[in-house]
């Protein structure tokens, strides 16, 4: 194990901002989300948290969860089995008195009595719809130091378009903050729409255990849902809560277009590398695949391929991922195809998502935008 740090509880809320891509979230949360080719958003925020020592680890999950359960398992991939600690997945109905919830604060609720058992002295939470390689260590390290209450990482970036941009019935709040010269926040600003570059929260948080088991028994008993919205929010004041910059690559998922935009992106190597830095692999359940296979006549070029793929045809600015096939005279162009897709004799793709089984049929032609692509449903026939 890397860095130890015992000392840390990790929470995980796999369904955040599902309602920003209900295209992909149809079957699965967004922690099932496929990503980067071989893995699923979760396995970023997973992985980070088992390189960085946490070796206990809660899934607090809201619906949908089928999927996620069926790629996570017993954590055997991630070095999670473990006789004490371990993975922890918590279904909405783990406890009787669960109920049901829409944000952190009352998803914690209901795990109260798990968090009272724990015996580490911080908590770390985090969301599943950034992909990252983020050193949680140094930020525990940081928070410890500080005296800080709580710790919120941020990052110094434009704000999300698929945040800024999302109908007012979406359901979902991000934040910005405003910090002190000694990082100590005194603003929590709720959906900006400011432009430029913004504090933008990760909605990643260290706090200790004992003071989040309090605030989450007083959000429980006034009905609040938001840890940052509903509860810190109005206590900044009262709690010494600082910010913690957070210089590294991310791939924040935030609807159809960022999650294209985002998987084409690591056919930079320079991302691709600041993704998947040596020192801190990325783990993923592990499927017996042979190596892709690009038979005589085939033409690939800049583009990221998993494992068992089988290329004919032509692949062009593309990520491919486990099992997809391309047949002889077929045109892939600018595409993301996800697990097992088969592209048939003469199709041609530009600028299409497809979800897990699709089959494009011969000669078929399906041709998007790159401000617009073109989404095909799981197990659909074109």
């Amino acid at each position: 194990m890397v860095n130890s740090n015992t000392r840390t509880l990790g929470i995980i809320f796999p369904n955040s901002y599902d309602y920003f891509v209900p295209e992909l979230v149809g079957l699965r949360l967004m922690a099932s989300i496929p990503f980067a080719s071989r893995y699923r958003l979760i396995d970023f925020t997973l992985s980070s948290m088992v390189t960085s020592g946490i070796s206990n680890v809660a899934v607090v999950v809201s619906n949908n969860y089928q999927s996620l359960i069926d790629h996570l398992g017993s954590g055997r991939s991630w070095d999670l089995v473990r006789k004490n600690g371990g993975l922890n997945i918590f279904p909405p109905n783990a406890y009787s008195s669960s109920k049901p919830y829409v944000g952190r604060a009352g998803a914690l609720a209901n795990i109260l009595d798990f968090l009272k058992k724990q015996k580490q002295k911080y908590v770390l939470l985090a969301n599943a719809n950034i992909a990252s390689n983020f050193d949680f260590k140094a930020m525990v390290d940081a928070h410890v130091a500080s005296g800080a209450d709580v710790t919120l990482a941020y990052r110094e970036q434009e704000l999300p378009k698929g945040f800024v941009e999302a109908p007012d019935n979406v359901k979902g709040y991000y934040y910005t903050l405003r910090m002190d010269e000694d990082k100590r926040i005194n603003k929590i600003y709720v959906n900006p729409k400011d432009k430029g570059i913004q504090n933008f929260h990760l909605n990643i948080m260290v706090i200790s255990r004992e003071l989040l088991i309090d605030l989450v028994n007083e959000a429980s008993l006034l009905g609040k849902e938001y840890l940052e919205r509903d509860v810190l929010l109005p206590k900044l004041n009262k709690l010494n809560v600082r910010g913690y910059k957070y210089d590294g690559y991310t791939a924040c998922i935030t609807g159809l277009k960022s999650y294209f935009d985002e998987n084409l992106k690591l056919i930079d190597e320079k991302n691709l590398n600041a993704l998947f830095p040596k020192k801190n692999p990325v783990y993923t359940k592990i499927r017996d695949d042979n190596p892709t296979r690009y038979v005589t006549g085939s033409s690939v070029s800049n583009s990221l391929l998993a494992d068992g793929c089988v290329i004919e045809g032509t692949v062009e600015n593309c990520v491919l991922f486990r099992g997809v096939k391309v047949k002889k005279g077929a045109v892939v162009k600018n595409c993301v195809l996800m697990q097992d897709t088969v592209v048939e004799p003469g199709a041609e793709l530009d600028c299409v998502v497809t979800d897990k089984n699709v089959r494009i049929t011969a000669d078929k032609k399906l041709s998007g935008t790159k401000s617009f692509p073109v989404y095909v449903q799981k197990n659909h026939i074109v």
